[in-house]
């Protein structure tokens, strides 16, 4: 039977499984060669989330292509957590595969078999694994979520600019947020001018008057400093 490969990853698949393209390629390779298939070539998305419709990832879109017009008989992926995170797109893309004749494998389970009015319990445990599928997504997405939440707090942030007093460190997963000295050396001069009793306005002209700078605007203003004075006494970050 001739297939078509898709394989995928998003940046959260890659953080928590470790099951990148490499690695599906050499899986989806082995089961067609193993179980007598032609795979007449592999479709991929890279950096794509598995909740996405078919018609937002192009490599899918280009293998559902295939078998609707007859260049392939099937589609195989890794794992039907590949095909799609989220139960309605998981349930949608393999209709359009069956209801274009096709069929659809799994390289770690086999054949996923269509719907039979016969045996209610196939689509059943089908729509579980969909269902833990989509669970685990966003489950993963709200520990990211948190984390970033938790880097807030410290006065950080874990994409974006970063608070003042904070500048971005590290490449890829590794970015983080560390101490830039020189505005360090300017919240820890607003913190002991207003631990003395000063008010912001008196400080920003102290500020300015020692040349300890802002990041973007050409002066001190109050609100400003007040803005860093509130976050650097609430955060529990590094300072100097």
């Amino acid at each position: 039977m001739r297939l078509i490969g898709y394989k995928r990853v998003s940046g959260v698949g890659q953080v928590t499984d470790g099951f990148g393209l490499t690695i599906q390629d050499a899986a989806l390779r082995k089961w067609s060669k193993a179980n007598g298939h032609k795979l007449i070539r592999i479709e991929e998305d890279e950096g794509v989330s598995g909740a996405k419709d078919a018609v937002d990832r192009p490599g899918l879109s280009a293998a559902l292509l295939a078998v609707q017009e007859g260049e392939a008989e099937g589609l195989l992926v890794p794992k039907l957590d590949r095909l799609a995170r989220a139960l309605t797109v998981q349930e949608a893309t393999l209709a359009i595969v069956w209801r274009a004749g096709g069929r659809v494998f799994a390289a770690d389970s086999g054949e996923i078999l269509r719907d039979d009015p016969d045996d209610p319990m196939r689509t059943a445990l089908r729509q579980v694994v969909g269902v833990f599928a989509e669970l685990d997504r966003r489950i993963v997405v709200k520990r990211l979520k948190d984390g970033r939440t938790a880097k807030a707090k410290t006065g950080r942030k874990a994409v974006g600019s970063y608070a003042y007093g904070f500048h971005g460190q590290g490449k890829g997963r590794q970015r983080d947020a560390a101490p830039r000295s020189d505005e360090q050396t300017a919240v820890a001069r607003i913190l002991a001018l207003r631990e003395a009793g000063a008010s912001y306005r008196a400080i920003a002209a102290t500020l300015d008057a020692e040349g300890l700078k802002p990041r973007r605007a050409a002066q001190w203003s109050a609100m400003s400093v007040r803005a860093v004075a509130q976050r650097a006494t609430e955060s529990s970050g590094p300072r100097p």
